[in-house]
């Protein structure tokens, strides 16, 4: 008689908490996704894009040397001068030095910079779904990474529409 008052028991406490949970409102949002189409994002793209060309155009140049550089040793080194030939392989690698001192530069920088920007658009999208949650009443709103979110709770385009109107 225990064990059936205990499964009976078990079996109701189930049923309300399914019945509880039917009263709560999630939400899910996709930050790689919004990373990817929002607004701010986007623009926050091209302005780091727009803020290193420059950058990118000085070691593409260098890059161009140092093919050219090492296309003439190939094709003349071995009918030059030894002091001349020593010369240009020490130039040469000086200017390879140089590009990988540049290209390393570069990248630090851009990470840099890349994690800033996202920073700022990760405040405005909180700052968003923070009003979201508030005006259409969610319990609970989750961010990436998660194993595992239904269409039905994924508020990803709100927010991504909420941030263009801004």
């Amino acid at each position: 008689m225990k064990p059936i008052a205990s499964f009976l028991g078990a079996t109701l406490l189930l049923i309300a908490g399914t019945g509880l949970a039917a009263d709560y409102k999630i939400g899910f949002v996709n930050t790689e996704r919004l990373f990817r189409e929002a607004a701010p994002a986007k623009r926050a793209q091209q302005k780091l894009e727009k803020e290193f060309s420059a950058r990118d155009a000085d070691q593409q140049k260098l890059a161009k040397q140092v093919r050219d550089l090492q296309a003439l040793l190939d094709r003349d080194g071995p009918t030059m001068g030894e002091a001349e030939r020593r010369n240009k392989e020490r130039d040469l690698a000086n200017q390879v030095r140089d590009l990988q001192r540049m290209q390393r530069e570069i990248r630090e920088d851009l990470n840099i910079r890349r994690n800033e920007e996202l920073a700022s658009v990760q405040d405005r999208a909180n700052k968003v779904i923070q009003q979201i949650a508030e005006v259409e009443k969610y319990d609970l709103i989750v961010q990436d990474p998660v194993v595992f979110a239904s269409q039905r709770i994924d508020i990803t385009e709100k927010v991504i529409k909420a941030l263009a109107d801004k």
